[in-house]
């Protein structure tokens, strides 16, 4: 067991532990250890009651009533807008577009912005570690429109190959898709380099920042990128709700996407016209409820010691690694220097289904498949892997309660 690793940084972590009921939880008769982070964080008790309590007292229908519970019921959903906008620092509030999730503000970037601009042989940059949610929506364009999706390398650590990526960046590149931080690697891109090399072309760039926005301070107007993608579950607050900022151009040059009510202006037998944004890209009733909910997980963060939060996300990441690196049959996937706080892996012999399948019964909740990520499990040379993603509320305990679950998965299945 190694002491300098194990020595955790100023960060009270049975403090926060306790804001969240689950963790208190037994699987199979023994303590819920859960390191699924990355697939859905876990929620404080202060979301649960934000939620219930607007449940119980608060709620209506949002921007259309005139009677005082739906006043009171959007100013609460509309709030959701403003601490998304801060939690970023997006310039104005009307750049941040509430969406039913990451995947929804994915495929409104593609339809809306990206469809009408797309003729057959122009160009599309992502990387080789990018989440489906950011790699089928451009496959739609591939498929009806003749786009042509060109891949940037990453190196065998993970990182991206930043030089790669610039030399596909050509005059009919109508946009970079690139995640800030890897859903399976952790690894972290140069966002602000990918930005600024695009740029000088004169190509936009969207960032997904599904996993980068739960583990780093994101500041949209300093990275100056086109588009951020961010989502509530992985956030600490519910799912169903996400977020696009775009910029305020951009959004005004966009066409609708859905229709239906709140995202008009006027409605008639020959003619329509459309709501300003980011209501224009918000049709039918929105997810109130959740909006309430992420409300409470923003309020939550923005109370947290988020810096000291990181430096323990980082220390368990360092000791995890450590420890499955003495196991001589564990095989670690992304070794970027600076990478967020998962880590995959495989067993030698031993299927990543089954694994965490055996690791489950000890109480151990990691995730195992490919990840929503086909082309980097290609790029890996393998089917699927095992990840354990970290929380600032795991500890150190947790992670050998791991490493002790896969010896002992080890043991059983070989």
């Amino acid at each position: 067991m190694n002491a300098i690793l194990r020595s955790a940084p100023a960060f009270d972590v049975a403090r926060v532990r306790a804001d969240f009921p689950i963790l208190g939880r037994q699987v199979y008769g023994r303590p819920l250890v859960y390191l699924d982070n990355a697939a859905s964080a876990q929620k404080p008790q202060a979301v649960i009651d934000a939620m219930a309590g607007f449940m119980e007292s608060g709620y209506a229908n949002v921007h259309r009533g005139v009677h005082y519970l739906s006043g009171t019921a959007t100013d609460a959903f509309e709030a959701a807008r403003d601490a998304a906008q801060a939690y970023v620092n997006a310039g104005r509030r009307e750049e941040i577009v509430l969406t039913h999730g990451g995947t929804e503000a994915f495929n409104l970037v593609a339809e809306s912005f990206l469809a009408p601009l797309v003729r057959p042989g122009d160009e599309i940059v992502l990387s080789e570690m990018e989440h489906h949610a950011n790699i089928v929506p451009w496959h739609f364009l591939r498929e009806r429109q003749g786009a042509v999706l060109k891949w940037a390398r990453i190196g065998d650590d993970g990182a991206l190959d930043i030089d790669h990526l610039a030399g596909l960046i050509g005059p009919r590149t109508r946009l970079v898709a690139v995640t800030h931080m890897s859903n399976v690697l952790g690894t972290v891109t140069p966002a602000a380099e990918i930005v600024r090399l695009a740029h000088a072309r004169g190509v936009p760039v969207l960032l997904d920042g599904c996993q980068a926005a739960v583990h780093a301070h994101v500041d949209v107007r300093a990275l100056d990128c086109d588009f951020y993608v961010f989502c509530a579950h992985k956030l600490y607050g519910p799912s169903g709700i996400g977020a696009l900022y775009a910029k305020a151009e951009h959004l005004a040059a966009m066409r609708p996407w859905q229709g239906g009510g709140d995202m008009i202006r006027e409605v008639g037998f020959d003619a329509v016209t459309y709501a300003d944004p980011p209501h224009r890209f918000e049709a039918g009733t929105p997810p109130i409820v959740e909006g309430v909910g992420w409300k409470a997980a923003f309020d939550y963060l923005a109370a947290l010691d988020r810096d000291g939060a990181h430096a323990h996300e980082q220390a368990l990441l360092a000791y995890a690694t450590a420890e499955l690196e003495k196991l001589n049959w564990v095989r670690i996937f992304g070794r970027a220097p600076g990478k967020g706080a998962i880590v995959a892996f495989d067993v030698e012999g031993v299927h990543a289904h089954d694994l965490a399948t055996i690791v489950d019964r000890r109480g151990v909740a990691v995730r195992a498949g490919h990840h929503c990520a086909h082309p980097l499990m290609q790029r890996l040379g393998v089917v699927s892997t095992a990840r354990a993603s970290f929380a600032f509320y795991n500890t150190f305990e947790e992670v050998d309660a791991l490493v002790d679950a896969v010896r002992a998965a080890r043991e059983m299945l070989t």
